[in-house]
């Protein structure tokens, strides 16, 4: 009886031959993952809003890859399905689609415009849907496929001044779960990253600021701010053969920032007493805090025992 251990191998991690449609990654953390895809075998299809291209196409083709481009707005239908013909007739298939593109604005919550809200939801959150059931019929036509969503640690928290890109995020969470439900029967997995604190040109300004760097690294268990390169290595396996029993996960790739911040709430319900009076009653804190909470509370407890 041959032994299913020995059909693993290290090239389940390749992308050889397939083809990924990343969305916006003509600049920030798309430019990362469609990088890592082109490093790992796969060609490219990158949908964009901003014109210039030369960056990623440089860097693109200096790992031997094709990339093709189609520049427009996700949130016109028209376009969305342009991007799926177009991808089509360049490759004739879709293997991995990355829902990387996005926006957020910021503005006082009392009078927060609505032309902001709608923007922000149609593109972070009605356009993942909608071109997800594009790509998705494609996939199981052809027998399978990889839907990899993104988040970001407000998919499970929230910020001042900020309220459709907090609810877009918790909702692409829900997505991901819906799809990995509707589609796992035909092979496709639908996945998650949320990137947590990264050191990048967009917040570069704000990294200079002592108070603020300092409270984020020091909330962060890995002690540090992650690079982009942090973030490829996971895109790479959500993408590849290794992840195909991986569906309706979100993973955050944070160096350790949620489960500091989900410590923290924990500790402070055992200094306020909360924790001692769910046991004297019999409820289970998980039940409020999910099934980490159990395991954090026993490390807290340990440690107040010394």
């Amino acid at each position: 009886m041959s032994n299913p251990m020995d059909k693993f191998n290290m090239d389940w991690f390749r992308l050889d031959g397939k083809i990924a449609m990343v969305t916006g990654a003509n600049q920030g953390l798309g430019m990362a993952y469609a990088v890592a895809f082109a490093k790992a075998g796969a060609d490219l299809f990158i949908p964009h809003f901003t014109e210039d291209v030369s960056e990623i196409k440089a860097l693109i083709e200096k790992e031997g890859r094709q990339v093709h481009f189609l520049r427009g707005d996700l949130t016109d239908k028209e376009y969305r399905k342009a991007c799926v013909d177009e991808c089509m007739k360049q490759y004739g298939r879709i293997d991995i689609l990355v829902n990387n593109a996005g926006a957020s604005a910021f503005h006082d919550f009392d009078d927060y415009p609505d032309k902001y809200w709608e923007m922000c939801i149609d593109l972070d959150f009605n356009a993942v849907y909608y071109l997800s059931k594009e790509v998705a019929h494609i996939m199981k036509a052809k027998g399978g496929g990889k839907i990899i969503n993104i988040g970001s640690a407000l998919s499970y928290t929230s910020d001042a001044k900020c309220p459709p890109y907090t609810a877009a995020k918790h909702g692409v969470i829900g997505i991901t779960r819906n799809f990995a439900n509707e589609l796992g029967r035909f092979n496709i997995q639908t996945n998650a990253i949320c990137p947590g604190f990264l050191a990048t040109e967009v917040n570069a300004e704000l990294r200079k600021d002592p108070a603020f760097y300092n409270k984020i690294t020091n909330r962060i268990a890995a002690g540090r701010w992650g690079e982009l390169d942090d973030l490829m290595g996971t895109m790479v396996f959500l993408a590849s053969r290794a992840s195909d029993y991986l569906n309706g996960v979100d993973i955050n790739v944070d160096g350790g920032f949620f489960t500091v911040l989900f410590q923290d709430t924990i500790k402070m319900l055992w200094e306020i007493g909360f924790t001692e009076r769910c046991r004297k009653t019999g409820f289970p804190l998980s039940a409020l805090l999910g099934g980490a909470a159990n395991r954090i509370l026993e490390r807290i407890d340990l440690g107040y025992a010394e």
